[in-house]
């Protein structure tokens, strides 16, 4: 599936995020690798197939190297990891678990720096690992 097939699926009252996406797809301020990267990490983030799908297949037809196309899923992992360490830190009661270190995988994201262009840029939700 294309972006634009899946944004033909959207209903009436999507309009916006229909011209959103495709005003997304036609940027021109990041590189491709960036913005197809950012595409492939938010579609991973948001985990519905058919937006995985179509993100991936338009990635890959952009040029997305395969390298970057693991980095943003590492990204979108990282994202995810994040989102509920730091929720669960402010649900929980005992102060201990704010002072340890949390101890998550910030390997993948690293690696990939040296790999990949911007991966950082691709974790939009972290603190962590944001960019700069």
């Amino acid at each position: 599936m294309s972006l634009d097939a899946l944004r033909e699926t959207l209903p009436a009252y999507a309009k916006d995020l229909s011209l959103n996406l495709s005003s997304l797809a036609n940027e021109t301020v990041l590189s491709d690798q960036q913005k197809w990267g950012c595409f492939v990490a938010s579609a991973h983030a948001v985990g519905q197939r058919a937006v995985v799908a179509a993100a991936e297949a338009a990635a890959r037809d952009a040029g997305l190297s395969p390298e970057a196309a693991d980095a943003a899923k590492a990204a979108a992992a990282i994202m995810g990891m994040n989102n509920v360490y730091y929720r669960a830190l402010h649900l929980l009661s005992n102060p201990e678990y704010r002072t340890g270190s949390s101890r998550r995988a910030g390997g993948k994201v690293s690696s990939c720096a040296r790999s990949s262009p911007r991966p950082r840029r691709w974790t939009t939700r972290t603190r962590r690992c944001s960019s700069r």
